[in-house]
């Protein structure tokens, strides 16, 4: 087993940390020092099992390498006619099983559209079926998460089938390591909010890919009270764009905890006790400002 020359850096490391799982933390440690992944079961004395949900974690936070699958479009699914879906009904028990199960989920009985839908899940992205019915537990949970009070219909579920489908998630363990890391994420999203003052509304597809790239890049609680506190004198409030500008900054800079903003930051006025800033600084947030 090689462990010679083992580096990582502190983005995966943080991400490792987040994850709080060993088996992925030992297996992608395994992997970065080259070893072979096939015979990690063996070398590692890992179950089958634990191996499956440490690669499924590892897809899950971007650090397991691995040819992509080809992308599917829901445009070139197949059409399925009712016949096929009789035929299937009829000769297939799991997908009279599955069907049923999903029509007790959703509450009601599945219109012969939505069962094509359905049997495309099966035939077409090769979903096995208790998939399927994590898959549409996870779409109603994500409804009710954003206020929604009905059950999402086979349409809106059948967008998240592909996006699975896409991303390689078709067992259990990556189903569940999938969940698992969206849970997260919204966990701290939520975090995030709290911290920008932002309460009883949800954010918009433009402030949410804000915030999920600062997730992305790592900060800390104290460093994004920084950029908020910063945003706020210099613009009067929250102003998405211009707080961005300090964190991609701060991230080129290599700087992501608060303790390393101040480390690096430039010396304070000992007269006024406020930050003094250069004149390529005072540039630079002029131009910010002009374009928020």
């Amino acid at each position: 087993m090689n462990i010679e020359n083992l580096q990582i850096t502190s983005s995966d490391l943080r991400r490792l940390l987040g994850a709080a799982s060993g088996d992925a933390a030992l297996l992608y440690l395994y992997i970065r020092g080259g070893n072979d992944p096939g015979r990690a079961v063996e070398e590692l004395q890992m179950p089958q099992t634990r191996y499956s949900c440490a690669v499924a974690t590892l897809r899950q936070l971007g650090l397991w390498m691995e040819p992509k699958k080809i992308p599917i479009a829901p445009g070139e699914r197949p059409a399925y006619s009712e016949r096929d879906v009789m035929e299937t009904m009829g000769s297939d028990p799991s997908f009279r099983s599955v069907c049923g199960e999903v029509e007790r989920r959703l509450g009601k009985p599945l219109t012969h559209e939505e069962l094509k839908i359905l049997l495309g899940f099966i035939r077409y992205l090769g979903l096995p079926a208790d998939v399927i019915c994590v898959l549409v537990t996870y779409c109603q949970e994500r409804a009710r998460q954003k206020g929604s009070l009905r059950n999402p219909g086979l349409r809106t579920i059948e967008k998240e089938a592909y996006a699975w489908a896409e991303q390689g998630i078709d067992t259990m363990e990556e189903a569940a390591a999938f969940i698992q890391a969206q849970n997260v994420y919204h966990s701290r999203l939520g975090q995030l909010c709290r911290r920008l003052q932002i309460r009883g509304r949800a954010l918009t597809a433009a402030e949410e890919r804000y915030a999920k790239a600062w997730l992305e890049m790592g900060f800390d609680e104290e460093a994004i009270d920084m950029a908020y506190e910063r945003t706020c004198l210099n613009t009067g409030g929250l102003s998405w764009a211009y707080m961005n500008k300090i964190l991609q900054r701060w991230h080129q800079a290599g700087l992501h905890t608060g303790q390393e903003v101040r480390s690096g930051d430039r010396k304070e006025d000992t007269t006024s006790g406020e930050r003094r800033f250069d004149a390529d600084e005072q540039a630079a947030i002029r131009r910010m400002l002009q374009e928020v």
